[in-house]
């Protein structure tokens, strides 16, 4: 009898330490989902905050803006339901502030900024960072449009202006270093990047005949085609005389003999 208490007992203590190691096994694989849904959510948050700190560096609209915000309050929601006691107070208070500016905004006029007047910064480390908001701020329209947060006539708007842009930044861009390369005197490499630019405003102009910044930027553009060649015309040497004539030029003023 003592002997099969004994069993049952020991068989008891390995369904606890089975249970236990179960237990303990599920709390530890959702305490790393609970991570790596946490970084998740942290990325999105500096990845959209980095964006809406760039977004001075251009005509952004009303509209993309609070995309952006609601992008960042969505995710500061899922990260406060799953942060731990120490991180939940600070981001309960910026879940307070983005919910405050998404309110302002919406209160206020829309607004919708031309792009008319954009002129590309001079410094390059500012047309690259540019250029890559540019690029992650497409990305996350299309991303939110998908979830079906973004209605579908502001969808096309946004992206519409994101593109137009970006086709001036290239523009622009491929002009600039035509005229760095000409002031080189790389007269080759300047007609390729003017060359390039009007291959890219002609492909464009077919789409979007009416836009003046197309029709003002192939002017330029081909009038920097034509400085750049005549420059190039001026650099080159100029022809060999031919040998009969530079004897006769010779002869005219060689030493006069003495008979």
């Amino acid at each position: 009898m003592s002997f099969t208490l004994v069993l049952i007992l020991i068989g008891a203590l390995l369904l606890l330490v089975i249970g236990i190691n179960v237990l303990q096994q599920q709390k530890e694989r959702a305490e790393a989902e609970r991570r790596i849904e946490f970084a998740r959510q942290r990325a999105i948050i500096d990845e959209t905050e980095a964006v809406l700190s760039n977004t001075g560096m251009m005509p952004c609209s009303t509209n993309i803006v609070l995309v952006l915000y609601r992008r960042v309050q969505d995710a500061l929601q899922a990260a406060t339901a799953i942060s731990n006691t120490q991180q939940q107070s600070d981001y309960q208070r910026r879940l307070a502030d983005i919910n405050n500016q998404i309110t302002t905004l919406q209160s206020g006029q829309p607004q919708s900024p031309p792009i008319e007047n954009f002129r590309l910064p001079d410094n390059d480390k500012q047309i690259l960072a540019l250029v890559q908001t540019l690029k992650k701020l497409k990305a996350i329209l299309r991303a939110e449009h998908n979830k079906g947060k973004v209605d579908p006539s502001i969808f096309a708007q946004e992206e519409n202006r994101i593109d137009s842009l970006q086709l001036r930044i290239n523009v622009d861009s491929m002009l600039s270093r035509a005229r760095a390369a000409s002031f080189m005197k790389q007269y080759g490499s300047s007609k390729q990047m003017v060359t390039k630019a009007l291959s890219t405003l002609h492909a464009i102009k077919a789409q979007t005949p009416n836009d003046p910044f197309i029709g003002r930027k192939v002017d330029e553009a081909k009038q920097l085609l034509d400085e750049i060649m005549g420059a190039q015309k001026q650099s080159e040497p100029s022809a060999p005389r031919p040998k009969n004539e530079e004897d006769d030029i010779d002869m005219l003023f060689q030493p006069k003999k003495k008979w």
